[in-house]
């Protein structure tokens, strides 16, 4: 059982009986993660083109801790948001621990840094670009934001692909304020750790290659989209 031949048939297996347990595990795992994606981007994409239009003191600071913040462990993130959610915690009372809600913060707080820090870059190329003809039309400062994210957007789209994809690939925070549990809280990553602890190489194997097949089909999908949006755009 434990060589690529076995686990590719036994993946293949399970996506042509549409295995239940797989189904659910995956239908979680695009829950979490485009929940947390969403979320992120609709809190980066604003900062990352705050950043990128305002000049005030203390920015260079910032702009250092953003992209420090994007190498946050998953597992002191997942943590911190345990100590929090815990019962003994100041937002215990809620009874998130342990839900998907649980793992949709954490993943939140991990990729949100990446989507403002890696939009800031972009949307500052933009802005040096742009910004006589912002001063000369007299725009505000929200409206030269709104105008550099709406200018940027199919390069933003690349930006919430690269928050997504450290979304579902997330594992050490989603098992500490998860907890894996069956039929709850397992998703793709953390039945993966399961199955491997478990001495179940192949069933690991075969859940790592539709977890691949899972994120290339989105990508691929979003870039469709993307290309064939620029071609009627710029037509």
């Amino acid at each position: 059982m434990q060589d690529f031949g076995a686990a590719f048939s036994l993946a293949f297996e399970l996506v042509m009986r549409a295995d239940r347990d797989l189904v659910e595990i995956v239908l979680l795992s695009l829950r979490v993660s485009l929940s947390a994606a969403l979320l992120a981007c609709l809190i980066g994409l604003p900062l990352g083109a705050f950043l990128a239009a305002a000049r005030f003191r203390g920015r260079g600071a910032v702009i250092v801790t953003l992209n420090a913040l994007m190498g946050l462990p998953p597992v002191v993130v997942g943590l911190l948001v345990y100590l929090h959610l815990s019962r003994a915690g100041p937002l215990g009372f809620l009874g998130l621990l342990y839900t998907p809600t649980a793992m949709i913060i954490a993943q939140t707080i991990l990729i949100t840094p990446i989507v403002a820090a890696l939009s800031r870059q972009v949307l500052e190329d933009l802005n040096a670009e742009y910004a006589e003809q912002f001063r000369a039309f007299g725009l505000s400062r929200w409206q030269s934001m709104q105008a550099l994210l709406w200018d940027a957007r199919y390069a933003l789209v690349t930006v919430s692909l690269a928050g997504f994809g450290r979304a579902i690939a997330e594992v050490g925070a989603v098992m500490i304020v998860g907890g894996n549990i069956d039929h709850v809280t397992r998703v793709m990553t953390t039945a993966i750790a399961l199955e491997t602890s478990r001495g179940e190489l192949a069933l690991a194997l075969a859940l790592g290659l539709v977890l691949m097949v899972l994120a290339l089909s989105i990508n691929a999908a979003v870039q469709g989209v993307r290309m064939s949006a620029e071609r009627r755009a710029y037509a």
